[in-house]
């Protein structure tokens, strides 16, 4: 069985070439055929056939000796996205400022997946620098939104179906404070709806803490959510907040009046 659950032998190429693609992940970004072969149930012979093809095409990389990783023209693709590209362009000189004001990481990201069990916060832009708190996250990466900043923030914003869903696939603590009960985290998005932004501490990462604000989705583009991340020792949660709430409101009144019409 390929990853997408249908019988592999009657697979297409296509779908084969996909389910090889998405065996790549941040925890594993290089990967062997046989590695490959294992993950997807295809032969290693038919592997090394999609690889070829794949390689050809500039979608896969060969890394010497023989092992494989996701080639520089799937990130070319994935960078022509129009939505995310005016998402981004639109939000950058505003995360700017607000790193100028803060001097913290701070990190924007969307909701991805098509459903809320599947549904992971991306992070599609950032700003850091070396003095920043150290973080997991990167720009195309997925984490789960319950433990990240601005994935709590776009949980917030979802409504009661679409959380009770999201629950009921089940909750993972990334860290020890992770809050990963169903009742603590609809109380945890209660009190963010109360204060306009939300809060993590040590969830995600130890030794961090974030706040995040969502904004409501704007013509074609997708919800989105902006958040600071800091180190925890100094954590100025109400500063904080009223900065990133700041932010959202202007930069949701500039996506509006360019893209709401």
């Amino acid at each position: 069985m390929g990853l997408t659950g249908k019988p592999t032998a009657r697979a297409g190429v296509l779908e084969r070439a996909f389910d090889l693609l998405e065996c790549f992940s941040a925890d594993e970004p290089i990967l062997s055929a046989a590695e490959i072969a294992q993950r997807t149930g295809l032969a290693v012979s038919s592997v090394h056939r999609l690889l070829a093809k794949l390689l050809a095409a500039g979608y896969v990389e060969k890394v010497p000796p023989q092992r494989y990783s996701v080639g520089l023209k799937l990130w070319k693709v994935g960078e022509l996205n129009p939505a995310l590209l005016e998402l981004r362009e639109n939000a950058l000189p505003h995360m700017l400022r607000l790193y100028e004001a803060t001097g913290e990481n701070i990190q924007l990201a969307v909701v991805d997946g098509w459903t809320p069990r599947t549904a992971r916060a991306l992070y599609i832009a950032r700003v850091v620098s070396v003095s920043s708190a150290a973080t997991l996250t990167r720009i195309g990466g997925a984490f789960p939104l319950h433990t990240t900043g601005v994935g709590k923030a776009l949980l917030a914003a979802q409504d009661r179906e679409w959380l009770a869903e999201y629950i009921r696939g089940g909750l993972v603590k990334e860290t020890q404070f992770s809050v990963a009960a169903g009742c603590e985290i609809i109380r945890d998005l209660e009190k963010a709806r109360t204060r306009g932004y939300a809060t993590v501490r040590e969830e995600m990462t130890l030794g961090t803490a974030s706040v995040a604000v969502a904004f409501d989705r704007v013509a074609h583009l997708p919800a989105a959510a902006i958040g600071v991340v800091t180190d925890v020792s100094r954590f100025r949660e109400r500063e904080l907040g009223a900065m990133v709430l700041v932010t959202a409101q202007k930069l949701h009144a500039v996506l509006r009046e360019q893209f709401d019409r």
